[in-house]
């Protein structure tokens, strides 16, 4: 007779504050996925919107949830974390979304790669409506990249509990750069992997905090690269990608200097991600002409660089049963 192994169980913990208006199709792209053994747990801030009323129509799907007031983001996904009992974690904001099979795929890839700690896939930007605004694809970077500041998509990440409580989870100093902060002390303990495949939907919207907040993300970057210089384990290769390092976090901060409505500010820290590398800094180059534009303030400008951006947009319709799944308006792209 054979015993057939229990697949690992997957803890997905979902933060939520006042998301009432995405936060059921975030629930369902979580009980909807064809992963067989999921733990989901849900931190509600103590919304006021709706939201707990929803989570109530999910309670039989829901391992554990809360509503109580806390200090932000962080300290709810820990609260969660620390509930958690699954061998593979991962959290999920309250307007973003998994795809079809994310959870699948990520345990295979963890499973195939028994040295990694964390595993990353590939991911979309969706508008309010749930319609395409980019596909974010990304190379399979490792420490040293989140040293030079390249950002992955934080709802496409995976990884060990045990790392994650090696590490003793998200820090609560950080409210803006706390996924980026949280993935360079996971992978100076272990390797990380890219896997090609789409495995989440990042909501842009005017409520989400890099776009209301974007300046605070800004701010949060240079203060990370300050805290990566007393890290006696980053130092050396700090130290022997120096240039990329710090061209990485100028490049950063300007793009949120831009994202809040500061476009001098972020030419000026442009010239300073030029300087030192000038080569990557170029593949934004978009954003430095749409930055001088607006400090030219060219009328008409924002209209034009968004019909630009809706010309660029890829069509993914037809991919991985996209069409009816929640919270996703994939038929058109206008």
């Amino acid at each position: 007779m054979t015993i057939q192994k229990q697949p690992p169980l997957v803890s997905i913990v979902t933060p939520s504050f006042n998301q009432a208006w995405f936060l059921r199709d975030t629930i369902r792209s979580v009980i909807q996925q064809d992963y067989p053994n999921i733990e989901y747990l849900i931190v509600d801030g103590g919304s006021k919107d709706g939201s707990v009323e929803i989570i109530q129509e999910y309670a039989g799907r829901v391992a554990w949830w809360v509503s109580e007031k806390d200090k932000g983001q962080a300290e709810a996904i820990n609260k969660g974390m620390a509930r958690a009992n699954g061998e593979i974690v991962a959290w999920l904001n309250s307007d973003d979304l998994y795809l079809p099979g994310a959870v699948n795929e990520a345990v295979i890839a963890l499973e195939e790669n028994p040295q990694a700690g964390m595993v990353f896939g590939n991911a979309i930007t969706i508008n309010i409506e749930g319609r395409l605004l980019n596909l974010l694809t990304f190379p399979d970077w490792g420490l040293k990249d989140f040293l030079g500041f390249r950002i992955i998509c934080q709802p496409a990440v995976f990884m060990r509990r045990t790392l994650y409580e090696q590490v003793r989870g998200l820090d609560l100093n950080y409210h803006y750069m706390l996924d980026h902060h949280l993935w360079i002390r996971l992978a100076s303990l272990a390797p990380v992997k890219h896997i090609p495949a789409i495995w989440a939907a990042a909501r842009h919207h005017a409520g989400a905090k890099n776009v209301a907040q974007a300046e605070g993300f800004g701010r949060e970057t240079m203060r990370l690269l300050a805290w990566m210089q007393t890290q006696v384990e980053l130092v050396p290769m700090i130290e022997q990608n120096r240039r990329q390092v710090f061209a990485g976090a100028h490049r950063l901060n300007a793009r949120y200097l831009l994202d809040g409505s500061q476009p001098g500010p972020a030419l000026k820290a442009y010239g300073h991600a030029l300087k030192l590398d000038p080569g990557y800094t170029l593949h934004h180059w978009h954003r430095m002409v749409y930055a001088l534009l607006s400090l030219m303030g060219i009328k008409g400008l924002e209209r034009w660089f968004f019909r630009a951006q809706k010309k660029r947009r890829p069509v993914l319709s037809g991919e991985k049963g996209l069409k009816n799944w929640p919270g996703l308006c994939l038929e058109e792209n206008g």
